[in-house]
């Protein structure tokens, strides 16, 4: 039988977990704000409705969303990803084929059926999904992935679909003239508006394009979303997860910093977050890149900003080890006197570990591995930072503001919601 993809999308995800915990919420206009609590960054319907826009300054709106009762949270990172982990791994249990796209959203095979019953069994799905997760989804079903995110776009939008739309048994070109070529997934707005300039304003358009001007104007990356679009599936389902060229971990800090010391904190927190995500994905890295800067925006401040690359003797998922090069790299870059507001690390020249060959006359470091193993096990079990490397600091006064985040109610044994009988 022929295959059709779905595509299941978390409704407004982050405010969706917010609610999980707070039934007092549902109904009522919430917002999630950025790092630092500095913009918003997800919004429920009802806040929508009142015109919050993503990305508006959280000062600028501070007062109008307290004159509206809007419920506002900081980031919750903790929260939102154990959720989405329950969601996906739901997903794999109801169907065989299974690709997390990002953290709301994953596709999905289907055996093609008639276009009723498909409906029928995307309802159930979405039915199930919020019943043993707590998470109401909206599922687009089409003959290709590009097509399956206009159905999820439909779905999302109509509120008569039940948040179920099958575009495979509807008129596909009366939609997509009325889909905003911008929307399209791949496209963006700075292409739109490259195609805007010829004419090219919805995805209809963009359908009927003749293949020569694609590959000409847009690439062959163009020419496959337009084939897309013409139902000719050509982007498989990634059913394994694509190993990462680099890992990053940069912030912003809570307030600003000016001490070497308390960089040295920060630089160590985060290499220690990006080495964790390094070992999850069974890989060593071969250099890492530090950087520190100043708020390019302040008054006060004299601009400057900081790197450096590392190129370390061995390829490495050790912690310690990447501390141990990153921390003599910062005393570098560090100029006294400045108030700084970032600083981050990047590991790249990734390898898998599997297909790594030890040199042979370096002096192998036997305990490193099983070390870091047990430290990510404790950590996994009984929530970050249980165990940390003391270079990371304890109190780190510089951490992100997050003066309205909610509790980690599925992570941290303190935080567990109590339930009085």
């Amino acid at each position: 039988m022929s295959r059709l993809f779905a595509l299941v999308d978390c409704n407004n995800f982050y405010a969706s977990c917010e609610r999980l915990f707070d039934p007092r919420l549902i109904g009522k206009p919430v917002v999630v704000l950025s790092n630092n609590d500095g913009c918003i960054i997800a919004r429920s319907n009802e806040a929508k409705a009142l015109g919050v826009r993503m990305g508006d300054p959280y000062f600028k709106c501070e007062k109008f969303l307290q004159a509206h009762d809007v419920a506002v949270f900081s980031s919750n990172y903790a929260l939102y990803g154990d959720i989405s982990s329950r969601v996906m791994a739901l997903l794999r249990r109801l169907e065989p084929a299974v690709e997390v796209y990002s953290i709301d959203e994953a596709f999905l095979h289907l055996s093609a059926m008639a276009g009723g019953t498909l409906t029928a069994y995307g309802g159930q799905l979405r039915r199930t999904v919020l019943r043993w997760t707590g998470i109401p989804v909206s599922i687009g079903i089409g003959p290709t992935k590009t097509l399956a995110k206009v159905a999820g776009r439909v779905a999302k939008k109509n509120a008569a679909l039940q948040g179920v739309f099958d575009i495979s048994g509807a008129d596909v070109d009366e939609i997509l003239g009325r889909f905003a070529a911008a929307d399209v997934w791949g496209i963006g707005r700075r292409l739109a508006e490259r195609l805007a300039l010829s004419g090219i304003t919805t995805a209809l358009d963009l359908k009927n394009c003749g293949d020569e001007w694609l590959r000409r104007n847009l690439s062959i990356t163009g020419l496959r979303t337009a084939m897309e679009l013409r139902g000719i599936s050509c982007i498989s389902l990634e059913e394994c997860p694509v190993s990462r060229k680099s890992i990053a971990s940069s912030k912003s800090f809570g307030c600003q910093v000016e001490s070497l010391a308390a960089l040295k904190e920060a630089l160590a927190t985060y290499v220690e977050q990006a080495a964790v995500r390094l070992r999850a994905q069974h890989a060593l890295a071969n250099s890492l890149e530090i950087s520190i800067s100043t708020n390019r925006f302040s008054k006060t401040t004299v601009p400057y900003s900081g790197r450096r690359v590392i190129t370390l003797p061995e390829p490495t998922a050790s912690t310690t080890v990447l501390i141990n090069h990153a921390l003599p790299a910062l005393a570098g870059l560090y100029q006294p006197g400045l108030r700084y507001q970032k600083a981050g690390v990047v590991l790249f020249g990734l390898v898998p570990e599997s297909h790594y060959q030890p040199n042979l006359f370096a002096g192998q470091d036997k305990k490193s591995g099983p070390l870091m193993a047990a430290l990510d096990r404790i950590n996994g079990k009984w929530g970050r930072c249980t165990i940390q490397h003391a270079a990371a600091g304890l109190t780190k006064p510089w951490r992100n503001r997050q003066q309205k985040k909610s509790a980690a109610y599925t992570t941290s044994w303190q935080e567990l919601p109590v339930v009085k009988a």
